[in-house]
């Protein structure tokens, strides 16, 4: 593999946005995450926990509640008022619906899927049929005395439980009245609070309610006579989320001290038939408030303000004990928030509403393996690019000259062109943009900067050409087989002749940028594609996949070549597969075609195609041999995959040139010190 001259970066400042709510879908196997800014994420539970879709954020969009309905529809609600519902397939917001209720703080979806409940600000209960193309309202409830936190249906559709401050009602669906209304005990710790605030209710199908409130107790209600059937008192701070599992036979719920606790439904005796529920397992992953938790039927799902989404799976459920057992904690977005302008030694980083641009530091200074190197030149902060607006950034791109930026939002399309004179730097932006670059998901700009290749959420992809100060257009590729697809990831070659598209469908599509027309598509894959690029001199297009597959696939040829089908028909080594987390970035060596650079969070590779494939007997983290070892000995231990976990967590990592890598980390513990303090939990001894 060689040595390189590493620019460790550390200077990225970005903080994930904490985590308010989680939605799971078990038809499609998918998790929905809302966080505070707005975002909301697409995971796909079957391929590998890989993000594969996400929604922007908006200042005025802070989302309290999200719900699927029938036929895999997302809908989310918040304290502007409104009701969403997304566009899955061109990632946009389909429509929005206010409530006239004042800020929305809870919503739920009922068990057929075709009626849609929210809980307001105002305390009113408002109902909405879910029709194929939107949604309508339909009446109120009975209006209660203060705001609807939670809610619940029972599994029949017949009955609501409504939770909000002091008391829970409980609702028929048919007449909108209310039956009962059910008086909490405000008693913590032997003292009675000022109120007593339900932040979760459940409805089970014999009739109980479970309820978790403010004073840190998880209560069981007979919904028929309004009585308390059971206590639990299991924190000193606020019990905020609850979620049943379809069967109802356990359930999960979250504590502002960052524990989640696990209740099961256990038979009293062997031989009896009795059962009751009782407290079996607390987990301690969160550092802050567990503000959301959801119940898959293989894992306990949560997340929080410290930003991490936690799959706790369970392990009496997982039946092959591969990585699906392993728990999994998700900082960071599994899409690209930075980019390099390798002539420059230019480093642009996307916020939620700026841009940063960096120069990178350097050295005269020479040493062995492992020196960290003075500095002759420290890294610089060029640029503070700010949006205007309440929309967050989708994607920004610098040029690989370093002369352009381009990002966007979800309604305008920004191009400016950076010009340097000494140490100043000063920005043009492009005025006048066409109509059809309104917005991009994805931005990317050719080898020699002078293309620049924008994908729309309409399912096109337009090519422009760049002149000194200004832009031609050059074609727009419609979206193949009349479909909306959006195009997530894009991939060019050096030479600018080919241009590689991966859609939310798993599909690739390769086109012919000098010809305009497409030029073939790549074999369906089952995994969706999480990197992808286009090597130097051959034209091969390397693709990873979300399974912790790799493909590579000759764009001349228009088939998988020698090497892919060699590494298919033997296999990757099983540690390899079982890494959790997806493969984010591909690129080559500049001056060496078979040495292939490719990076997770927490691990990067440079897969050398000229060495033999490890086998499992093989041991992958250790390729090398001591270096007191011949030659020939150390050849014939080597194998094709260099791993390295020096860097970690790692956001970004390219070659510069032939003997120099830039890599980016966000250490978790500095994310951790920009949060607000977390409940202070007295210690045995202190």
């Amino acid at each position: 593999m060689g040595e390189f001259n590493v620019h460790r970066v550390r200077f990225f400042n970005y903080v994930p946005s904490g985590i308010r709510c989680v939605a799971y879908n078990n038809q499609s196997n998918r998790l929905a995450v809302s966080r505070t800014d707005g975002t909301v994420e697409i995971y796909n539970l079957s391929a590998n926990y890989f993000q594969e879709k996400f929604f922007p954020g908006h200042e005025s969009r802070a989302t309290e509640a999200l719900c699927w309905a029938k036929g895999q529809r997302l809908f989310s609600a918040g304290l502007n008022g409104e009701i969403i519902e997304y566009d899955l397939q061109a990632l946009n917001i389909k429509y929005s619906v206010d409530a006239f209720g004042g800020p929305i703080w809870s919503m739920a979806a009922s068990p057929s899927g075709s009626q849609l409940l929210v809980g307001c600000e105002d305390g009113s209960v408002k109902l909405f049929q879910i029709f194929p193309d939107k949604i309508q309202f339909e009446r109120n409830f009975d209006p209660q005395k203060s705001r609807i936190l939670s809610l619940s249906w029972h599994p029949s559709g017949t009955h609501i439980a409504a939770g909000s401050i002091d008391y829970i009602s409980v609702f028929d669906v048919k007449s909108g009245s209310a039956i009962h209304k059910i008086l909490v005990d405000r008693q913590y710790m032997g003292v009675s609070k000022r109120k007593c605030i339900i932040w979760g209710v459940a409805f089970l199908s014999d009739g109980t309610v479970i309820s978790v409130d403010s004073a840190g107790k998880v209560q069981f209600w007979d919904s028929a006579t309004g009585t308390l059937v059971k206590s639990h008192l299991i924190s000193n701070a606020d019990v905020q989320s609850i979620a049943v599992s379809d069967q109802e036979d356990s359930f999960v719920v979250g504590t502002a001290e960052g524990t989640v606790f696990h209740f099961q439904l256990v038979s009293v005796t062997s031989s009896s038939g009795e059962k009751q529920w009782v407290r079996t397992k607390p987990f301690q992953h969160h550092t802050h408030d567990v503000r959301t938790v959801a119940h898959s039927p293989t894992a306990l799902i949560s997340g929080g303000t410290d930003t991490h989404l936690v799959i706790r799976p369970l392990m009496e459920k997982v039946e092959v004990k591969n990585y699906d057992a392993a728990l999994r904690k998700i900082t960071f977005p599994h899409r690209r928030l930075i980019s390099c302008s390798k002539k420059k030694q230019l480093l642009l980083f996307q916020f939620s509403h700026h841009l940063d641009l960096w120069r990178l530091g350097s050295t005269v200074a020479t040493g062995k393996h492992g020196d960290t190197l003075p500095l002759s030149r420290d890294a610089a902060h060029l640029l503070h690019l700010k949006t205007k607006g309440p929309e967050n950034i989708i994607c920004s791109c610098i040029s690989p000259c370093g002369s352009w930026i381009a990002y966007s939002t979800v309604s305008r399309f920004f191009l400016c062109r950076l010009n340097y004179e000494h140490d100043n730097i000063s920005l043009q932006r492009v005025s006048k943009m066409p109509a059809f670059l309104r917005s991009a998901l994805q931005i990317l700009f050719s080898e020699d900067s002078r293309k620049l290749f924008v994908a729309s959420n309409q399912g096109s992809l337009h090519v422009i050409r760049l002149l000194e100060g200004s832009f031609k257009h050059l074609h727009t590729f419609q979206a193949q087989s009349g479909t909306m697809e959006s195009m997530c990831l894009l991939a060019v070659s050096p030479d600018g002749n080919w241009l590689a598209t991966s859609g939310t469908s798993s599909g690739v599509h390769v086109y012919n940028v000098k010809r305009l027309k497409l030029h073939c598509t790549v074999p369906a894959y089952n995994f969706p594609v999480t990197a992808l690029a286009i090597s130097p001199n051959t034209n091969n297009l390397v693709i990873a996949h979300a399974d912790q597959q790799i493909f590579e696939y000759s764009i001349p040829d228009k088939q998988y070549t020698e090497w892919s089908r060699t590494i298919q028909k033997q296999g990757f080594h099983y540690l390899w597969l079982q890494r959790d987390t997806p493969i984010t970035h591909v690129s080559f060596h500049p001056k060496r075609p078979t040495y292939i650079l490719l990076h997770d969070a927490y691990m990067f590779c440079i897969i050398d195609k000229s060495l033999p494939l490890p086998n499992d007997k093989t041991l992958l983290y250790n390729p090398l041999p001591p270096t007191n070892e011949s030659d020939v000995i150390r050849r014939r231990t080597a194998h094709a995959f260099k791993i390295s976990k020096i860097y970690k967590p790692l956001l970004f990592m390219d070659f510069l040139d032939e003997r120099t890598l830039v890599a980016v980390e966000r250490p978790l513990d500095d994310i951790i010190a920009q949060l607000p303090p977390p409940i202070k939990k007295k210690k045995f001894g202190t």
